[in-house]
């Protein structure tokens, strides 16, 4: 077996290519948009790199591909955590503990030589993207930014000396439920006399970049305490608005404010996952169609984020930001919707997801080693 690191587009490029190896026949399987696993490996576009580095390996048996991972250190997580920590990421590999194995000795070893003494994951490549192995739903596909990987890889971690760092959560929900629901209406009607001056709206699309410094602020401040958060830099948030946006519906992004002044917000978008899985990676012309011809029949969403400021904490916005979504999500059409992804121990998200109908179908599991 030969592990080298890839260097050039060429090399890139089938580091890019081998999942559709792995998953072939796997009908459960969404193709990623080449385009966007090149962004976010690109050292260039991406300004994540801007704080971060990584590089990428792939493995070859007889000559044959057989596995890739990238080692990644993120210089803020090392600063804002004081912890010398770094991650792998993008891991995949066929049938083959000891391809398994010798990758993330690869990534170790990178990690090490870096003065990184631990090493965690998988992360492609922060936790403000896709992260965690799958650990039970392996029935059905994953919803837009949420990973599906082979059952096979939890046993490969355990027998390669990592160890759980911590397990993720996504519930789904049947939104007509929660939409019509008195129990909500009642919640909703008991926040608005507890908290005078609370409005909630649709998101300004035309005042889109004040939107967005709005939900940023928050976001930094609610989820500061999360174990693995990092605060998104100004230009990765630039950039994250700027590749979510063609993609948002401005009824499920939600601005909660009080006497004017921002207080919560929630973001739901469509699971275009549902359109993915129709276009096999390319976003050529006849993509394109493609795109456009199923963008239309999405029956779900997905509750990606939500936040709220310190000082409204433990009111109940939450819940009337759920009711507002869920309300404009059934008259468009949607049926289900996942609040994705919700930490093991975060039991008071989990306790509201419950309230919401919520249902736990799918786990992911982040692994951790420390690098000998």
């Amino acid at each position: 077996m030969d592990i080298e690191e890839v260097t050039g587009a060429a090399g890139m490029n089938e580091f890019i290519r081998f999942p559709w190896k792995v998953y072939q026949g796997n009908p459960n399987w969404v193709p990623p948009l080449k385009r966007d696993v090149e962004f976010l490996l690109s050292e260039k576009q991406n300004p994540f790199f801007r704080h971060a580095e990584a590089a990428c390996f792939l493995a070859r048996k007889n000559g044959e591909t057989v596995g890739r991972i990238a080692a990644i250190i993120d210089r803020n997580h090392i600063e804002f955590h004081n912890e010398r920590t770094g991650f792998f990421g993008f891991f995949e590999c066929l049938p083959d503990c000891d391809v398994g194995r010798e990758l993330l000795d690869t990534a170790a070893k990178w990690l090490k030589t870096r003065d990184i003494e631990v090493m965690r994951g998988p992360m492609n490549p922060s936790t403000n993207d896709e992260c965690g192995f799958l650990l039970e739903g392996f029935d059905s596909p994953p919803m837009i930014m949420m990973s599906y990987t082979p059952a096979y890889y939890l046993d490969y971690m355990e027998r390669c000396g990592m160890t759980k760092a911590r397990d993720l959560y996504a519930y789904l929900t049947v939104i007509r439920d929660v939409a019509t629901g008195g129990r909500l209406e009642r919640l909703a009607a008991a926040v608005k006399a507890r908290v005078p001056g609370l409005t909630v709206r649709p998101a300004k699309m035309k005042q889109f970049p004040r939107e967005v410094e709005a939900v940023k602020e928050i976001y930094n401040s609610a989820w500061s305490h999360n174990w693995g958060f990092v605060p998104m830099t100004d230009a990765e948030t630039e950039s994250l608005a700027k590749r979510l946006q063609p993609l948002l519906v401005p009824e499920l992004m939600l601005m909660a404010e009080v006497n004017g002044k921002p207080a919560a917000f929630l973001v739901a978008v469509p699971d275009y996952n549902q359109v993915l899985g129709k276009m096999n990676g390319a976003l050529g012309p006849l993509g394109i169609a493609k795109f456009l011809w199923y963008s239309r029949k999405i029956t779900a969403i997905r509750v990606m984020a939500m936040g709220v400021s310190e000082e409204f904490r433990k009111k109940g916005i939450e819940g009337l930001l759920y009711l507002e979504a869920f309300k404009a999500a059934a008259k468009k059409g949607y049926e289900r919707a996942e609040f994705s992804w919700i930490l093991e121990d975060n039991i008071l998200m989990q306790r509201g997801c419950e309230l919401m109908g919520g249902k736990l179908y799918k786990k992911y599991r982040i692994y951790e080693k420390k690098i000998s």
